[in-house]
This record gives structure tokens, C-alpha cells and sequence, in this order.
């Protein structure tokens, strides 16, 4: 970075050059006195001192030294009065005239910024009860606190919930600033996270996410499917507003979350991650979302999970320590009352362990009646389990590699699996035969779901790539290239409509079926065709050839076109009719006019009508208005060679019928000479 600045002062001559430090000057901390009429400007280095500078001289006036770290931010009080921040830990208070510090306030915590409260407004609620100097610190622990200047006493300190304590330094403020118009404190963490804050509450309005990392799983979430809850590369979930791009952002793991799912109605759902645990969270009639149960006892990072359909009954995980595990979920949690009670988090116990397989188990799906288990493992094999008592009723084989998904069909006995030798199978749950395969991956399909109603097959590959399948047909119907990198999550709404993706891209991406609109929308373009093609009709039976003109190339429909310019040109007067409804064509028309005649030509049977056009072109354009004719250099190169060849076809035939006219003329005149012959 130079050490030179140089700034344009309007007011002031032009601009300046100024060296302001021996090191290197950071731009954010370069502010002009907000007195207009005081031509100064304010820096700050690495070298934790504050300069002032007079902008008419260009010379620095005076120095403000007290920070023994960098200084973060700076703000006026007044035109006498600055605030500055430091990495030291302390705020200070200079006054301007005496340029010297009126008082240090001691913060405890690296501050970042800085801001003042403005002497206007109720911020009685941060304990603000009388006037004078406040402002708000930003800092390292990751939380709003109010000070009192006059007494450098801390007089507001946002609440942090229990869980938060010992997450400070992941939720980091690096930037603060207020928005007097909106009445709001907008703050940036370590993790490019946006939040709003109300200035005279501090209470949260809105948050942002900045930066998903890699999206590892997602599900729609809560009542009308308007939320959605997201697994990214950290112990933190998010959960996101749809209408509104509000983010919640969860605590409670200590390591990254694997995998998600969502019960029934959409307002409970479950989470599981490497810290070997699980967590139920439930999202509130406010649309607040909190952790009501954990359970912890797989002995490795726990992978997938899946909840009971019918009831907010139970769990199932399973594990890299190859077991899976029905979790019980208490009444008190599943009934309402009841659940706005609990305080801390319950503690689940698991009811049934099993080792299911030799090698990790990726997936794991709860049958629609609740009544199986299905488990997808690395062994390249796919089970089948009771709910009941966890006993294995059937064992599907067939992959040839380790197998990334399992999913009940939601309207046959049918389990679909995805396999990282990228192919998709289907198999009965009766004599675990297979089905179906559908081939057309070329890399592993990590995910599948069934959509359409159970009749179409939706697959996610690892390259990124999603692909529509027809069960019936056995066909890949559409390829949706969405992503540029892994995808890990997949799930369809309620409504069975929109379906949303996630990837190691760190995009989420929303996809809305549009079958329907499209299939209304072919059909509304069918029957204008057809009310169309009736008008045309009606406008050639009635002889309005220039409508008939218009309309037809409306259609886009060269064949009727030409029918038009045919059916004019057997009028009587048929050549001067053609002209006269070629020449109040507008531009557009006949350009398009043009590019069909080209097509025309290439057929000896069409040429005439083809050649009469473009001499009603060439006779009434001028050449300049042709060259601006769009096309029009491709349709001269393709209509010279083929008038080249009619011409000559046409000369032939004019010399052959020469000759037929000499022989006819000889034939006469050899029969008038024996009739006189005869005569005599």
C-alpha cells in the first residue's frame, strides 16, 4: 500500500498531496472534520497515532497520540469532541481545541469500532438516562456494549445465551456503523455475517449470512415450507426466511453437522454431527428456532439421520462406527404445551443399537408408515430393518460401489438407492429383487428423492449435475446443471413443487416446477395458432392479401407466406397486386419477407414467385436502404448462384421452344406447299 494519500477537497483548491505516516495509511480510518467549514482531515496508521491535517496548507497541525495498538475507528462527537478506538482495548475521548485526552475508557476487549449514540432519541432501554456523551463498542467477545464517556462506566451489555459463552471468538465483530435514518446499528462479524440491530433496543431486526462454506445438507422448514434450515462446514446451523433472506443462526455443536431432517409438520426437526451427537430443535409460533432435546452415544461422527413420518415419535441415526440407532422422543417434547416449558434441553437415550454393516453407513430412511428402516452403507450394501425391534428383515445387493442413498418410494413398496459406481437402482420390498436401473451418471449420485408423486426419480451427482428420471419409461427426462461442485443436499416441499439443492460450491439453490405453466402455456400458443390459421383463412377467402401478409409472417410461417404471394399473383393484374402489398410491408416485414424468398429459391418450383419479390425490392429500395436490411449480405451470397442457375434453365427453355417454334413454322409452310402441289 503507498504511503501517500491523496484526496480531492472540494472547497479547499484541488488536490493534495499529503504524506501522512511513515507506514502505511489504512483508508477506513481517514475521515474529514464534519464542520464543512473546517478544511481538516483526521488519519491513522499502524503506528497508533492520529494525525490532523489543515487541507489549505497541506501540513500536518497537530498529532494525538495515546493508543499503544492500532486504532480501529473514529468518530465526532462534535466539532470539538472525537472518539477513537483501539486494538488496546480502550476508547478515548479528545478534545479537539486543546487537542489532548479528556478521558481513556477502559473496554477489557479488542475493540474494532466505534459508534456514537445520537443526542436525539429513547435509549432509555440501553440505560441511557440522561444526556450526554455514549456510544456503542464492537469488539472480539462479539457483542454490543453502551458507555458512558463522563464516567467510562459500561451501562449496557447485550444478553449472550448460555450456550454462546465459549463461541466469542467465532462470533468477532470486525465492522459497526449507524443508520440514523432507519434507526438501526448494522454490525459485520468474523464470519461475514450481517446483522441489523434496532439503535434504541439493540434488539435484533434482521441478520444476513455473508458466507455459507460448504453446504453439506438442507431441508424446507416450517409452516407453508417457509424456511429453510442449512448444514454448512461449522458446528452452526442456519436457518433462512425465504421472503425476507433473514438468517438465524444456531449454536449448540461442537463439531460440523453432517446431515438433517424434518418431521411431518414441518415445525421440528433434527440434526446430527462429527461431535458424535444429535439435536432435536423446534421452530416457535414467532418463527424462533431452539434445541429442546440432545443425545449423545454413537462412538463416531454421527453421518445421516432420519425422523418417523407419521408421528413425532422417534430417531434414526446412523454412524462411521457402522451401527445405527432408534432414539424415542419423550411426549413432552412432541406436545405443545408442554414443550413451552422446557427450559435446557432434554437428554435422549437411544432404545436400540445395531451393527448394521461392515463399513460406514451414509443414509438411513424411515418408511412412510414408520414401520421400516432402510441403511445405505460403504459395503456397497442396502438393508432393510424393522422399526419395531431393529431386526433385519432383508439385505438388497447389487452396487458395485459403496452406496451414498437410500429413499422409500411415498406411494409403492419400492426402496431407490444411489451409488457412487454412478448408477440408480429400484427394489421391492418384498423379495429385495431389483427393479430398475437407470444408468447416465457419470460420476457418484450422492443424493436421490422421489418427486411427481412418487413417479419420477431426482438424482445429484458429484459433479454437480441433477437429473430427472421417468420410472415408467426408464429414462433420463432432463439435465439441470445448477452447481459446479458436489451435491449434498436435496429435498422437495410439501406441495411437491419446488425443490431445493445445496453444494460444495457454497450455493443453495431453489428449482420450481414448471410443468404445469409450461404445458398451460403450450396449450394457450396451440389454440392462437389455430384462431390464427382460422383469421388467415378467412383473409385469403376474402382477398385482404396485405393482412393475410402481415399475419403470416406474424406466424413466422414461410410456407404460408409464399401461399399469399401465390395466391395474389393469380389475380388478374396479379405482378401489380404483388407490388403494391409488398411496398407498404413495414421493414421488419420485409426483411423477414427476405430471408423467406431465400429458401424459395433453392426450389425451381417457387422461384417465380421468389424472383417477382425481390424485383418489387429492388424497384422500389434504394440500394443504400437495402444495405441496412438486416441478413442482407447471407441472402445475396445465397440467392446469386441459384438465380444464376434458374436463368439459364429459363434460357434453355427458351431456346428449346424456339426451335419448336422453327419446326412448327417449317411443318406449315412444307404443308402449304404440297397442298398447292396438289391443286396443280
Amino acid at each position: 500500500m503507498c504511503p501517500h494519500l491523496e484526496s480531492c477537497a472540494h472547497g479547499a483548491g484541488g488536490q493534495h498531496g499529503l504524506r501522512l505516516h511513515l507506514d502505511p495509511v489504512s483508508h477506513s480510518l481517514v475521515e474529514f472534520h464534519p464542520d464543512i467549514s473546517c478544511l481538516q482531515l483526521f488519519s491513522s496508521s499502524i503506528d497508533y497515532k492520529i494525525r490532523i491535517w489543515d487541507l489549505k496548507s497541506s501540513k500536518c497541525v497537530a498529532m494525538l497520540d495515546g493508543h499503544f495498538s492500532a486504532v480501529t475507528s473514529l468518530a465526532f462527537a462534535d466539532g470539538n469532541t472525537l472518539l477513537s478506538s483501539g486494538r488496546d482495548k480502550v476508547c478515548m475521548v479528545w478534545d479537539l481545541k486543546s487537542r489532548e485526552s479528556k478521558r481513556t475508557v477502559p473496554i477489557y476487549e479488542s475493540v474494532e469500532a466505534a459508534v456514537l449514540l445520537p443526542q436525539e432519541g429513547d435509549f432509555s432501554h440501553l440505560g441511557v438516562k440522561k444526556q450526554g456523551l455514549h456510544f456503542v463498542t464492537a469488539g472480539s467477545k462479539g457483542i454490543l456494549k453502551v458507555w458512558e464517556a463522563a464516567t467510562a462506566a459500561c451501562v449496557y451489555t447485550q444478553p449472550v445465551p448460555f450456550e454462546l459463552k465459549e463461541e466469542a471468538s467465532e462470533r468477532s465483530l470486525t465492522q459497526c456503523m449507524l443508520v440514523p435514518e432507519r434507526k438501526e446499528i448494522v454490525t459485520v462479524s468474523v464470519e461475514h455475517n450481517i446483522v441489523l440491530y434496532d439503535a434504541q433496543t439493540l434488539e435484533l431486526k434482521k441478520q444476513l449470512a455473508g458466507y455459507n462454506d460448504e453446504v453439506l445438507d438442507v431441508k424446507f422448514l416450517g409452516p407453508g415450507d417457509s424456511h429453510i434450515v442449512v448444514a454448512t462446514n461449522s458446528p452452526q446451523l442456519k436457518v433462512f426466511e425465504l421472503a425476507t433472506s433473514h438468517c438465524q443462526i444456531l449454536y449448540g455443536h461442537t463439531e460440523s453437522i453432517l446431515a438433517l431432517d424434518v418431521f411431518r409438520k414441518g415445525l421440528m426437526f433434527v440434526s446430527c454431527a462429527k461431535d458424535r451427537s444429535l439435536r432435536i430443535w423446534r421452530m416457535t409460533k414467532d418463527r424462533r428456532v431452539t434445541c429442546v432435546a440432545q443425545g449423545l452415544g454413537h462412538a463416531h461422527g454421527v453421518g445421516a439421520v432420519s425422523c418417523s413420518r407419521l408421528k413425532e415419535s422417534f430417531v434414526v441415526t446412523s454412524s462411521q462406527d457402522c451401527t445405527i440407532k432408534i432414539w424415542d422422543i419423550p411426549e413432552s417434547l412432541t406436545s405443545k404445551a408442554k414443550a413451552a416449558l422446557i427450559s435446557s434441553p432434554e437428554t435422549l437415550r437411544a432404545k436400540v443399537t445395531e451393527r448394521g454393516h461392515n463399513k460406514d453407513v451414509n443414509s438411513v430412511a424411515v418408511s412412510p408408515n414408520d414401520k421400516l428402516i432402510a441403511t445405505g452403507s460403504q459395503d456397497r450394501l442396502a438393508k432393510l430393518w424393522s422399526s419395531a425391534d431393529c431386526s433385519l428383515l432383508g439385505v438388497f445387493a447389487g452396487h458395485k460401489r459403496g452406496i451414498w442413498c437410500v429413499q422409500f418410494s411415498p406411494v409403492d413398496q419400492i426402496l431407490a438407492t444411489s451409488s457412487a459406481d454412478g448408477t440408480l437402482k429400484l427394489w421391492g420390498l418384498r423379495d429385495f429383487s431389483c427393479l430398475k436401473t437407470f444408468e447416465g451418471h457419470d460420476a457418484s449420485i450422492l443424493k436421490v428423492i422421489f418427486v411427481s408423486r412418487g413417479t419420477q426419480l431426482l438424482s445429484g451427482g458429484s459433479d454437480g449435475l441433477l437429473k430427472l428420471w421417468t420410472i415408467k419409461t426408464n429414462e433420463c427426462v432432463k439435465t439441470l446443471d445448477g452447481h459446479e461442485d458436489k451435491i449434498w443436499g436435496l429435498h422437495s416441499n410439501k406441495q411437491d413443487d419446488m425443490v431445493v439443492t445445496a453444494s460444495s460450491d457454497s450455493c443453495i439453490t431453489i428449482w420450481k416446477d414448471v410443468t404445469e405453466i409450461e404445458e398451460k402455456e403450450e396449450q394457450a400458443k396451440q389454440e392462437e395458432q389455430i384462431l390464427k390459421e382460422q383469421e388467415l383463412s378467412n383473409l385469403l377467402h376474402e382477398k385482404r392479401y396485405l393482412k393475410a401478409l402481415g399475419l403470416a409472417i406474424s406466424l413466422d410461417r414461410p410456407h404460408t407466406v409464399l401461399t399469399v404471394v401465390k395466391a395474389i399473383l393469380k389475380e388478374a393484374d396479379g405482378k401489380k397486386h404483388l407490388e403494391e402489398n409488398i411496398v407498404r410491408l413495414r421493414k421488419d416485414q420485409k426483411e423477414a419477407v427476405l430471408s423467406f424468398l431465400v429458401t424459395w429459391n433453392t426450389n425451381s418450383r417457387n422461384c417465380h414467385e421468389a424472383q417477382a419479390v425481390i424485383e418489387t425490392l429492388l424497384k422500389h429500395e434504394a440500394p443504400d436502404s437495402l444495405l441496412q436490411y438486416s441478413g442482407i449480405k447471407s441472402a445475396v451470397e445465397s440467392l446469386l448462384p441459384y438465380t444464376e442457375r434458374h436463368f439459364q434453365r429459363l434460357s434453355r427453355l427458351l431456346q428449346a421452344s424456339m426451335f419448336i417454334e422453327f419446326m412448327w413454322q417449317n411443318m406449315k409452310l412444307a404443308e402449304v406447299s404440297q397442298q398447292e402441289d396438289m391443286t396443280l
